[in-house]
């Protein structure tokens, strides 16, 4: 795993305490695009905090507990934020 997709997925844990939880780094797919420096990832997540919440807000969720990263570190993250079933 990316020393970048470990800083998501460490900070995700912390946010959210996920029952799971999978960071993909998809940067090799990318190579050559714009802002080639940042990374392009696939998070899966699935957390108690998001069970009552509308799908965009559990977006704006993880962008919150991303912000940072989101700055320096990411320049695409497709997300899949789910509540337990």
């Amino acid at each position: 795993m990316s020393v970048r997709a470990e800083a998501l997925r460490e900070r995700l844990e912390r946010r959210f305490t996920p029952l799971e939880l999978s960071v993909e780094d998809e940067g090799h797919l990318h190579i050559g695009h714009a802002n080639e420096g940042r990374g392009h990832f696939r998070v899966r997540i699935v957390a108690e905090a998001f069970r009552g919440v509308a799908p965009v807000a559990r977006h704006r969720m993880v962008y919150a507990a991303l912000e940072d990263l989101m700055e320096t570190d990411v320049h695409a993250i497709a997300i899949e934020a789910k509540a337990p079933s």
